[in-house]
């Protein structure tokens, strides 16, 4: 393992940290502040996503223990609830909770498919559940929010913007999970 190699896992442990402990969100901003506590220089090579995630489930191994496995599970079933609900749009969890990197201020992000957004918030505004718009994506997935408990992200994308997610999009996010599987991950 080369220095560059050794700096870029350093930067990116030190990263899932701060975004473990301090729910940084961006995490961008992390890799720098982690780059920053390292003292290392503007120059050096930044961490991938993935090494970020990686970082993350070694922290959740070490430290998180039993009480981010019960968390985790929480947000899974929470995440099949609300599956159940919207099974109209064929719902696939993503993100950290699917893949199990989330921390504990990590929104539950389901994909809906649906060819107009709207009717997704005609649902649930006839299911008296509130939610604020949140614009749309870099790919113009409509984006909304859940504003109960839990936060619980939406993402509407049509079948068309569904088959044209980048390859690199759809590895960024880790694991895709749909209800059956998320039952049989839960059942395990």
């Amino acid at each position: 393992m080369g220095s560059d190699d050794r700096d870029r896992l350093r930067i990116a442990q030190v990263a899932a940290r701060l975004i473990a402990e301090h729910a940084i969100g961006d995490w961008s901003l992390a890799k720098r502040k982690a780059a920053r506590q390292l003292m290392l220089g503007d120059r050096v090579a930044l961490p991938a996503d993935d090494e970020i995630q990686a970082a993350l489930i070694d922290y959740h191994a070490i430290f998180g223990g039993e009480a981010h496995a019960q968390r985790l599970r929480t947000q899974r079933e929470t995440a099949l609830r609300w599956m159940t609900r919207l099974a109209a749009y064929s719902p696939v969890l993503v993100g950290g909770v699917a893949a199990g990197w989330a921390t504990e201020h990590s929104d539950i992000h389901l994909e809906l498919c649906a060819e107009d957004p709207k009717a997704v918030e005609i649902a649930l505004l006839n299911a008296k559940t509130p939610y604020r718009t949140l614009g749309t994506d870099r790919d113009g997935a409509a984006e909304l929010l859940l504003t109960g408990t839990d936060p619980i992200r939406l993402s509407i994308r049509t079948a068309t913007l569904a088959r044209q997610r980048s390859r690199r999009e759809r590895s960024a996010d880790g694991a895709r999970l749909g209800a059956d599987d998320l039952k049989r991950l839960l059942a395990s």
